[in-house]
């Protein structure tokens, strides 16, 4: 106990919380590598799932840059014709009347969902949507309704915002828009995050919301995982893109996205349309790789796209089973509480379209010799 000469201040009681938080083994810390030391690892920790960050024309377009920073906001000295480009090119990738460009995924959602519940009266989440959702909603004044994963939530009749991953991040397994858009009311909107479903899912890599037409439903994507760029965007009917451009705070008081990553983006997003082969590839590598570890006694539950998780359940074995992965040349990041439910932690396995077969057999070959 602190005599009464002591004074505890605020850094005594973060030293206590980091404290706490090693002991059960949740401390992040940030890993600086090399980048030798990162490239004598086989990597299956990246989300860039076409490989699009390194093709070439993706990054000839920052060599012919002319400015690096935009300026400001959009709606200052920031509005460039290199976002307008971008924002046409994305609206027709996902198949929607218009899209607005904000600095990242996460600016994405919490101005869309802040937008949104303005307009309504209730909002669902489902359980296990990632975090930039969860906080947009807590950030409204929304009543707030959390339903179990992957689940027809049981909607009341007031108007109401439904959120939802198409592929979740973490879990690796789609969700049927077709049913749930069936059990909205006419007044009701449906956001979905397709951040893990772009350029991999739906026709041409249009996500799974592409070809559901309808005014109740707006879409938020990422330029930071399949595109291999950065920034993210709001796509929908044009007067809801219109309002957003309007009343979106994260999008009013943000400084623009570089318009030298809108127009490598834009490349990266007209490339993506012609990717079939590398696709098929791509979902093929993972459905061989679940069956593999199955085989082997893993954990592994069902996914729908290039996530692929091996459920270990105890934080502390989770860590334990990265790092002798990455003794063994192998990249494959321990994921933990908070990120997904206690009880749950896992290695999650990315898949990329420039792995090979050989590539997935040397992953399956160092979890084989840890068990």
């Amino acid at each position: 106990m602190p005599t009464k000469t002591e004074t505890i201040t605020y850094l005594d009681r973060i030293a206590g919380e980091l404290r706490d938080l090693e002991r059960q083994e949740l401390r992040r810390v940030v890993l600086a590598q090399s980048a030798s030391a990162e490239g004598s690892l086989l990597d299956f920790s990246s989300n860039d799932y076409l490989g699009l960050s390194q093709h070439p024309d993706v990054v000839s377009a920052l060599h012919t840059a002319t400015q690096v920073g935009s300026g400001g906001s959009r709606l200052l000295a920031g509005a460039h014709t290199a976002h307008q480009l971008l924002e046409e090119e994305l609206a027709s990738f996902v198949g929607r009347e218009k899209a607005l460009l904000f600095s990242s995924g996460y600016h994405a959602a919490l101005g869309a969902i802040g937008g949104l519940a303005r307009v309504v009266h209730a909002g669902y989440s489902d359980q296990l949507n990632h975090a930039c959702l969860i906080d947009g909603l807590r950030l409204t004044k929304l009543t707030k309704t959390i339903y179990p994963h992957a689940t027809l939530p049981a909607l009341g009749d007031e108007s109401k915002l439904v959120i939802t991953e198409s592929v979740f991040g973490m879990e690796g397994d789609a969700i049927d828009i077709a049913a749930l858009v069936r059990s909205l009311g006419s007044d009701d909107v449906l956001l979905i995050d397709e951040a893990h479903a772009l350029g991999v899912l739906g026709e041409h890599g249009g996500g799974l919301a592409y070809g559901i037409d309808d005014p109740r439903v707006v879409v938020i994507g990422t330029l930071s995982k399949a595109f291999g760029a950065h920034g993210g965007f709001v796509a929908g009917p044009a007067p809801v893109i219109d309002f957003l451009q309007t009343v979106a705070r994260t999008f009013i008081f943000d400084t623009a996205l570089p318009p030298v990553l809108a127009d490598a983006a834009r490349i990266a997003v007209r490339l993506a349309r012609t990717y079939d082969a590398q696709r098929a590839h791509l979902l093929r590598l993972a459905l061989d790789l679940r069956r593999q570890l199955r085989t082997l006694g893993f954990r592994v539950p069902d996914g729908d796209g290039p996530i692929v998780n091996v459920i270990v359940g105890d934080a502390r074995a989770t860590l334990d089973l990265s790092r002798r992965l990455r003794e063994a040349g192998v990249n494959a990041p321990a994921i933990r509480p908070p990120t997904v439910p206690n009880g749950t932690s896992r290695i999650r396995i990315t898949l990329r379209a420039t792995h090979s077969e050989p590539d997935v057999d040397r992953l399956v070959a160092a979890l084989s010799r840890t068990l």
